[in-house]
Formats: C-alpha cells, sequence, structure tokens
C-alpha cells in the first residue's frame, strides 16, 4: 500500500557509510544536501549509527522525520532498518557494490530525482526478515555463498568491489566442505508457527525480496509484501553440483530440478553439522544455527512517483478483480 507523509515532516538525516561499494562519492551527498535544501528540507548527516538510532527516535516521536538517507548499499540499508524505529521512512542513495533493493525499487543516484522523492514523500511497506534477532531486506544465505561472505569480510580492507571477491571465491573453493543443513519450517497453511516439517540440503536461501547478485532469480514468485518467506534449497554438495545449479538459475530452470525445493514459510529454523556460517543481505550474519521469521511491513521505503501511482492502480485493479469473482 502507498502512502504520503505529511507536508509537516521537514527533518531529513543522513546515514553515512565511507567503506560502501568500490570507492566513496561523497560528492553526492553533499549534493543532495544541496537538492534537499531547494525544497527547505533540513537536514543532518551522522557517521556515529547510535547518535542516528537517538536522533531518528527523537523526530519520530515528534512527527517531524521525514526520511533517513542510506548512503551506502544494501547493507547500509539492513543496518539502519536495525537501528530506526519501525515506519520510520529509508531514501535509498545506491553507493555500495550490488545496490540490489535499489534496482528493484528503480532507484538511480541522480541527487535530483532523489530530493523530489523525498519532497514528495511516497512511501510503501514491504516485509523485512529477522535472522536471530537482525533484520535483512532481501535475502538470507546458507552455504557456500556464506563462506564466500565470511572470507571477505574477515580480510576486507577498505571498500568492496566486484574484484575483490574472487580471492574468497577462490579460498572457498578449496576449502569449503558443503556440510549438511537441516531445515526446519511451519508450512504456510498451517495455524501457528510450530516447526512440522523438514528438508535436508547443501545450500539454502531465505528469500524476502527477489534479487540477488549477478542479477540471479532464485525465487522468481517472491513478494516483499505478502507475509511470507521463500525458502529455495538445493540438494547436493559439490563444485559441480554448484555450477548446474547455476547454470539452472541462469536460464530460469531451475525450479524443475530435482535437487530444487521451494518452500513458503513464516518461521524457519536452519542448523548444520558440522559448523557452517551464514549471511545477510550480503554481509556476515553469524554461524548456524539461526532462527528466522518473516517480519509484515517493517520496512519503509521512500518511492518515485511513477511507481506509487502504478501500485496504487494494481491495487484498484486487484480489488475490482475480486469483487468481480465474489458470489452475487
Amino acid at each position: 500500500m502507498i502512502e504520503q507523509l505529511a507536508a509537516t515532516r521537514r527533518r531529513v538525516l543522513f546515514s553515512v557509510n565511507p567503506r560502501a561499494g568500490a570507492r566513496f562519492r561523497g560528492e553526492l551527498v553533499d549534493q543532495l544536501h544541496a537538492e534537499l535544501a531547494k525544497f527547505d528540507l533540513t537536514t543532518e548527516a551522522f557517521t556515529d549509527i547510535n547518535q542516528l538510532r537517538e536522533r531518528a527516535a527523537e523526530l519520530m516521536t515528534a512527527g517531524e522525520l521525514r526520511a533517513v538517507v542510506a548512503a551506502g548499499g544494501d547493507g547500509t540499508i539492513a543496518l539502519l532498518a536495525n537501528h530506526t524505529p519501525p515506519g520510520a521512512p529509508l531514501a535509498i542513495l545506491p553507493l555500495g557494490t550490488e545496490n540490489l533493493l535499489a534496482k528493484y525499487l528503480e532507484l538511480s543516484s541522480d541527487t535530483a530525482v532523489l530530493a523530489q522523492i523525498i519532497a514528495d514523500g511516497y512511501t510503501q511497506h514491504f516485509d523485512m526478515g529477522e535472522a536471530n534477532g537482525q533484520l535483512f531486506s532481501l535475502m538470507a544465505g546458507c552455504g557456500f555463498d556464506a563462506e564466500v561472505v565470511r572470507r571477505l569480510h574477515s580480510d576486507r580492507r577498505g571498500n568492496i568491489h566486484h574484484w575483490s571477491y574472487i580471492k574468497p571465491i577462490l579460498d572457498s573453493i578449496r576449502n569449503y566442505a558443503y556440510p549438511e543443513l537441516r531445515v526446519r519450517y511451519a508450512p504456510s497453511d498451517q495455524l501457528g508457527d510450530e516447526l512440522t516439517e523438514e528438508v535436508s540440503a547443501r545450500w539454502a536461501f531465505v528469500v524476502n525480496i527477489p534479487r540477488y547478485a549477478g542479477g540471479l532469480n532464485l525465487a522468481p514468485g517472491a513478494e516483499g509484501d505478502d507475509g511470507l518467506l521463500d525458502v529455495c534449497t538445493f540438494r547436493e554438495g559439490s563444485l559441480w553440483n554448484g555450477l548446474v545449479y547455476l547454470g539452472g538459475v541462469l536460464l530460469g530452470q531451475h525450479e524443475s530440478m530435482e535437487d530444487y525445493s521451494h518452500i513458503r514459510t513464516r518461521r524457519l529454523v536452519i542448523t548444520a553439522e558440522p559448523e557452517a556460517p551464514y549471511q545477510l543481505d550480503g554481509d556476515p550474519g553469524g554461524t548456524l544455527p539461526v532462527e528466522i521469521r518473516v517480519r509484515p511491513r517493517r520496512l519503509t521505503v521512500l518511492v518515485a512517483h511513477h511507481r506509487a501511482v502504478t501500485q496504487q492502480q494494481e491495487a484498484v485493479e486487484s480489488t475490482s478483480a475480486s469483487s468481480n469473482l465474489a458470489p452475487q
């Protein structure tokens, strides 16, 4: 559902992540400050997340917060969601390596366009996942990809670019053991969240919004506002199997593979024997086990006017279609 912020909400906070992307483009942050001033919006910038959290909560309580600008990548967005009150509108200035959520929302780093979006004040609500208490917007991964992320960040020195992944990928190919993952879950058609079903795999992805690095779409039918998580698993563990699965995803044929399973759920728990890492939106999450839940409508994002109009039209058409199908 699309909503519009009250005109009285005039304050915009910036969260700046200088380590996002291949190089931090601080000049874009300065340009956005200047563009917002044209709309008489007051801006404040923070590099300390705790200070930003306190200020955002204060302005939300006072009814003055128009937006918190995430100047960074998908990890910056997740960080802000974890440190701002529910309902705090996030505006995305994509400066990361992949910027998957920004691409999904058709947002660019054009500061004049983003300033107009913030001034217009149209917001859209999305679900988020919560993994051991940490929120994520896009997906959680357990398996080879999480091992690559773990290695990348353990050796991280400064900004990340696509070439940064080569060494951790090669190291993971040589050393990753593909431990068995046990996924216990509550079926989506079940009342309550009791974990009554189970599947075993060597690769597991928990998808909220269907975007993954490299343009891969693991769960084509996933929707970010349906109150459910889409869990995609692959059964066998080896580099060869991984390449076969990757080819299936690239060709859009993985859903027909015998090794593939697709689950929709509100709650699941993933364990591994032996130990294995998991990642959240491309950042290290920790080590399994992990309990994951959906948090409906937890993410509020400022969107372009044309997207708001499209979403409103689709909502009207859906309501109309439902009415026509109802018994007369």
